[in-house]
């Protein structure tokens, strides 16, 4: 393959003026190549920095005029947060004519949402929800920005399998709000359905849509508009894909119209996951693929909106006692079934719920593993999962004995259906048992098995 650059060649970035030396190639794809590089004087003592360089190809140059002040643009601004592989300098090469930029190396530890897609990763339900509530909340902070990705797709975001943790790429994409400039109107069967019949340009309200989809990929592995109508399909060409994806879009669980209800044999994995997820979260989906599809403007679900239903799915998971199985709990299935949590959907037991929590409106299954963090305790604290509050432990020298330990920095006060109160330090723990009540400060919350 003819790469635009050699390894061993030395480019100069724009901004500090210092050399950067082109390494391993890493790939490639419609705007240009993906190269590992070090930043700094190969001469010098002193080692440079790991950067990935990302060169434009000449055609893809000629076609967006505005790429270079967009990216400029976008190395002024800076980042909107930290899981943003964003532009950091141009680069320019006086023996390569065109320019690149220099922005954070991916670690090997991400793999792509393709690899969850096509199987080769197969990571647990509360890894999924973290990394979409990674991506809800990145997306948020970019478009508080005035700013739209216009491409949000599986093709250019990576995952942590272990964590969860994301990365966000090709932000040369990035534009301002409504403003067309550039070729990218975003990734076919991603598009929203007003770009795909051609009458709106990218925005933070295409963006959305494209952000469902994605999150629809996410959790239930398939896409949420392909159905029997996709199925009856016998070439697809672009007229269909014009009528599945924009002119005639339906969702394929939309309770009104079941014209486009998945097909055993041919949608299993919509088929076997969409059931299992509580009904709040499935509610949401209805919502983002029926009102979503007809009024762009409100009909939308926002970034704030699907970060806060993940935050509560996370809660919602419980493990199954008879196969270790994560499921969730769902207050409607409760209901609908006289106070019966219902069946385990991999091994088809009862389930037996663990103890649980209810902090205000809201309820945390309280697992073996199970950490609160600051939002749990106080619901003035941003989310963060890096620092947690709490945790539950087992009892040291009984295994039938679990409580929740103190990770904050501040006393908390317990008491027992027999009026017992205990003060709870930093570091101490509160045995579970069902009516015991915790102050943790702005929050109080009561145990219940």
């Amino acid at each position: 393959m003819n790469q635009l650059l050699q390894p061993g060649q030395i480019v100069t970035a724009k901004t500090s003026g210092l050399p950067c030396t082109v390494g391993t190639f890493i790939g490639g794809g419609g705007q240009g190549e993906v190269y590992e590089a070090i930043l700094g004087d190969p001469t010098s003592r002193q080692p440079g920095t790991s950067v990935a360089l990302k060169w434009f190809f000449p055609h893809y140059l000629r076609r967006d005029a505005k790429l270079r002040e967009r990216i400029e643009g976008a190395v002024t601004a800076g980042a909107p947060g930290n899981r943003f592989l964003w532009p950091q300098e141009l680069v320019e090469a006086a023996t390569t004519p065109g320019f690149g930029y220099l922005m954070p190396l991916r670690d090997k530890r991400f793999v792509g949402i393709v690899d969850l897609v096509m199987r080769r990763v197969e990571p647990s339900f509360r890894v999924l929800i973290t990394a979409g509530f990674e991506l809800a909340h990145s997306y948020l902070h970019l478009h508080a920005k005035g700013l739209c990705y216009r491409d949000i797709s599986f093709g250019n975001v990576f995952f942590d399998p272990g964590t969860g943790e994301v990365r966000i790429c090709d932000n040369d994409n990035v534009g301002v709000d409504r403003r067309s400039s550039g070729g990218i109107g975003g990734t076919a069967r991603f598009m929203a359905p007003e770009i795909v019949r051609g009458e709106a340009v990218p925005s933070i309200q295409t963006d959305l849509f494209s952000l469902a989809v994605l999150l629809f990929y996410m959790l239930v592995n398939h896409h949420p508009l392909e159905g029997a109508r996709e199925a009856d399909i016998r070439c697809f060409d672009l007229p269909a894909m014009t009528r599945l994806y924009g002119t005639e879009p339906i969702f394929i669980f939309d309770p009104n119209d079941d014209r486009n209800r998945p097909l055993p044999g041919f949608h299993d994995n919509a088929l076997a996951f969409w059931p299992i997820y509580p009904s709040f979260m499935r509610d949401l989906f209805v919502r983002a693929f029926t009102d979503g599809v007809r009024d762009p403007i409100h009909g939308r679900v926002r970034e704030s909106e699907w970060r806060a239903a993940l935050v509560r799915l996370r809660d919602a998971v419980l493990y199954c006692a008879q196969c270790g199985a994560e499921n969730f709990y769902d207050v409607e299935t409760l209901r609908l079934n006289g106070g019966q949590p219902g069946r385990c959907w991999s091994c088809n037991e009862p389930h037996r719920l663990p103890p649980r929590i209810r902090l205000g409106r809201d309820v945390v299954m309280l697992n073996h593993d199970t950490q609160l963090f600051p939002h749990h305790l106080d619901d003035s604290q941003l989310y963060n999962f890096n620092e947690p509050a709490a945790q539950v432990v087992q009892h040291p020298r009984n295994p039938q004995v679990w409580g929740l330990q103190n990770l904050s920095g501040q006393k908390w006060v317990s008491s027992d259906r027999g009026g017992a109160i205990h003060d709870v330090l930093p570091g101490q723990t509160v045995t579970l048992a069902s009516g015991v009540q915790i102050q943790f400060g702005r929050q109080e919350g009561e145990v219940r098995f």
